[in-house]
Parts: C-alpha cells; sequence; structure tokens
C-alpha cells in the first residue's frame, strides 16, 4: 500500500499479505524481514538523496527496510536493537522513463496527493526494485528518522533506479497536510542533511583494480553479495 505520510512517501508491506521478503548474505550475518520502503526526494534535480557519491547528491532515493526477523518480533522492536535494521538505499536518477518495477510502485500516486492519503494495495514485486548488479557500498549506521537509532546496517548498490522528469514533476507535487489546509508545504526535500562519518568504516567489493590511469592495482577479488527472495506483495 503506498501512503503519503505527511514527511515521506512509503510503501508498506502487508504482513498477513502472504510470505515474507528477506534479505540475507552479504554484510548480514541474519535474515531480515521486508517491512516498507521509503522514497526521499527534493524540489531541485541536484538534491533530494541521503547518501551522495564524490559529493554529488541525486535526484531521490529509495530505501528498503527490513528487520532482524531472527531476533527480533517486527520493525518497531528491532529498530533500537543492536544488528536490528537493513536499509538498502538505491539512488534514483533522472532519464527518458521511469524503472518499471520503480513505476508500478507510483501507479498510486494520483490518489495520494495529500498527508494521511493512501492507496488501494496493488502487486509489487520488491526483488525488480534492486538493481541487477553485486557490486555495493556498506556500511553501519544509523536510521535517518526520528530517533535516529545506530541499529543499521546500510548497503548502496552501485547501480541507480531511473524515474523520468515528468513522474518526478508528479512527486514534487505531493503535498504534508490534508486537502483542508491552504497553505500546504511540499513533501518534497524530505532528506537527512548529510552526517559526520565518525570513523565509521565503509566496505566494498567494488575492484578497484584498474585506476583512472588503466594501471593494475593489487586488490582483492570480490567476495560480498547480498540477495533477496523472489515474493510478490498484493
Amino acid at each position: 500500500m503506498l501512503v503519503n505520510t505527511g514527511h515521506s512517501l512509503e510503501w508498506r508491506v502487508k504482513p498477513s499479505s502472504g510470505p515474507s521478503v528477506n534479505l540475507s548474505g552479504g554484510p548480514l550475518s541474519y535474515t531480515y524481514s521486508v517491512s516498507h520502503l521509503r522514497l526521499h526526494f527534493g524540489e531541485r534535480d541536484l538534491q533530494g538523496s541521503e547518501h551522495t557519491i564524490a559529493n554529488y547528491a541525486f535526484p531521490a532515493e529509495l530505501q528498503v527496510y527490513g528487520y532482524n526477523s531472527q531476533l527480533y518480533r517486527n520493525f518497531t522492536q528491532a529498530a533500537s536493537q543492536v544488528y536490528g535494521v537493513v536499509a538498502i538505499a538505491v539512488l534514483v536518477q533522472l532519464g527518458d522513463r521511469t524503472t518499471p518495477a520503480l513505476a508500478n510502485m507510483l501507479q498510486g500516486l494520483p490518489k495520494v496527493q495529500f498527508g494521511g492519503s493512501s492507496s488501494p494495495p496493488h502487486e509489487l514485486r520488491v526483488s525488480e526494485l534492486l538493481p541487477t548488479t553485486e557490486q555495493y557500498l556498506t556500511y553501519d549506521g544509523s536510521l535517518t528518522m526520528p530517533g535516529c537509532y545506530e541499529t543499521v546496517t546500510w548497503i548502496l548498490p552501485n547501480r541507480p533506479l531511473y524515474i523520468s522528469f515528468g513522474q518526478m514533476r508528479n512527486l514534487r507535487m505531493l503535498k504534508q497536510g490534508s486537502s483542508d489546509f491552504r497553505r500546504n508545504a511540499p513533501v518534497a526535500n524530505n532528506f537527512r542533511p548529510l552526517q559526520s562519518a565518525h570513523h565509521r568504516t565503509v566496505r566494498t567489493n567494488i575492484d578497484f583494480s584498474v585506476d583512472p590511469q588503466g594501471k593494475k592495482c593489487p586488490v582483492s577479488e570480490p567476495k560480498f553479495q547480498y540477495r533477496a527472495n523472489d515474493w510478490l506483495n498484493s
């Protein structure tokens, strides 16, 4: 179900709608069940993502959240606990057309123009929202929403999703308040400002064995990968 929470756009997985979507492998020592997806985006093309690459921000970022289902009962319980949460942050770039899986997720957008509104649930294949790449960055960090618990394993795939210019305009028309509000602020710019690294280690399996001048560097072969099982949410 697609929901305009007033501060973000979310897809919420209903526990009763079928088997859980599980994330495991790679940097994860446990199995995590997907609970919700959240989209952050900006009013301008040069801002919107909560992560940046070489100080470059993307216009949007899709975050897939899962909780440690081996240790905790649900996301609320896991959010404040050690190894409680995994978040896959997929950067979203502007393109001529929207990635089909993302377009499917956003098909209820006309029904969620105002804060507190939602669209009827429809079929969504979560695994198709994860780019087809085994390369990624990962680090241990925090939730970007209150209370910002330091319990998250972040994973950033080394490939973006794409969103069309028209669909990006539609996102920027979403409002925080209900339709009764005369002055209604946009949901856009719902990203957390960049935070200090605080000596965190960012790990990757991206092969940097070739430098920009084409010279070989002694780097070990990539070994990390993560996977998601195939499941339909309706």
